[in-house]
């Protein structure tokens, strides 16, 4: 058994033993929700989305046509390097390191871990996710959860769950109406 799945059983046992020692009458009550389909369903998160894919977008075609330049400009020094004198031929293969140089610098400073779409992805979706959290928060108190997992596309943590305890849903239906 892997550390994790070993942490995650040992605090639901212990919060389960701890529980029915401190009230045996109120059973230990646990749900579980899909926090992709709440993003993917939610109004702010799509359009949050949209912005970031339109962004992405433009920056990869900017990403293919300086690659096109850079190919076009190669083959071209290809046809005529071997009438080239020894200082052009120099020269030109400097231009052409330089401008690849250049797009790999464009595709880090904009897609890379802590490049702009990244930081445009944590500015508009980092308010986003802190309000999900928030109505989930609220709807654990309101229905009596003392824990609320995640089971989505990319990470599951929840190996089963009887649909009945799955409060998705109702998360998503309360971030619509906006209330908690």
């Amino acid at each position: 058994m892997n550390y994790a799945w070993s942490t995650v059983l040992f605090t639901l046992l212990a919060a389960s033993a701890l529980h029915t020692q401190t009230k045996p009458s109120n059973p230990l009550r646990i749900g579980f929700v899909n926090s992709s389909k709440i993003l993917a369903e939610y109004r702010d998160a799509q359009e949050a989305n949209k912005k970031l894919d339109a962004m992405a977008t433009r920056w990869k075609a900017e990403l293919e046509r300086m690659s096109k330049d850079l190919q076009g400009r190669y083959e071209e020094f290809q046809k005529k390097e071997a009438l080239m004198p020894e200082a052009q031929k120099k020269s030109e293969r400097e231009e052409l390191a330089m401008l690849e140089q250049k797009g790999m610098q464009y595709r880090q400073q904009k897609f890379a871990n802590d490049g702009e779409l990244a930081a445009a992805t944590d500015s508009l979706l980092g308010p986003i996710k802190k309000r999900v959290l928030a109505v989930i928060q609220e709807t654990a108190k309101k229905e009596g959860l003392q824990f609320i997992f995640d089971r989505n596309d990319q990470i599951t943590v929840l190996l089963y769950g009887d649909e009945k305890f799955d409060y998705t849903n109702l998360v998503i239906d309360r971030l619509k109406r906006g209330t908690n």
